[in-house]
């Protein structure tokens, strides 16, 4: 259960606190992080900037003229020892792909699979989304189940356009504008997830879910 993790918390440069939740990604510690960063929203620390949720972690961007470290950390450890609260409903957002992908075939061979059943296999189920950022509108989402976990490439291209979609250990990403990518080119979408004249610039967070369809 998430409520049993108890986080790590590290200093960030001299404005930043990082609440780590685990080492290495799993559905408690993502759900973990994810419901920390709601609360973090919510109590409106004083002196707090910004909550910058990841996969395992949550970074609180601070001011040191309006809160120390050390009272930050003991604002944080109160957050985390309160009562939960009742989540509020995540947002759904249906996602037509077209597989396409310069590297969907050799994916579905990786898993044992016709490029037909991997399409299948993949949007059997809405997946949840685990983190946004990296670069902007980015979008993480897992996790898939152990027989379709494939590693990362090993060369990495040198550019994925926008609204590429991508696959690699245990998640499928969406990205909005154009990166280097080490993850398995599997399709492309329409949907972006960034606006930069919009407010607020996206419309996916932590915590939404994503249903993926082949179009």
């Amino acid at each position: 259960m998430t409520d049993t993790l108890t986080p790590t918390l590290l200093p960030l440069g001299d404005r930043g606190l990082l609440i780590r939740f685990a080492e290495t990604l799993s559905d408690d510690a993502n759900r973990a992080a994810i419901g920390f960063a709601a609360r973090a929203e919510a109590a409106g620390v004083r002196g707090v900037a910004e909550v910058v949720p990841n996969l395992v972690s949550v970074l609180l961007r601070y001011e040191p003229s309006a809160i120390s470290f050390v009272a930050l950390a003991g604002e944080v450890r109160l957050l985390v020892s309160a009562p939960g609260q009742p989540a509020a409903a995540d947002a759904e957002h249906r996602v037509a792909v077209h597989f396409d992908g310069e590297d969907l075939s050799e994916v579905a061979g990786l898993v044992r699979l016709s490029v037909a059943d991997f399409i299948a296999a993949h949007n059997a189920a809405p997946l949840r989304v685990l983190a946004t950022g990296f670069a902007p509108g980015f979008i993480y989402c897992g996790m898939h189940p152990e027989a379709l976990v494939v590693p990362r490439r090993g060369v990495v291209r040198r550019q994925a356009q926008a609204g590429t979609v991508l696959f690699a250990a245990g998640q499928t990403a969406i990205t909005s504008t154009a990166i280097p990518t080490g993850w398995h080119v599997i399709g492309h979408t329409e949907f972006r997830n960034f606006d930069p004249a919009a407010e607020p610039p996206t419309t996916v967070r932590a915590g939404d879910s994503v249903k993926f369809v082949a179009s």
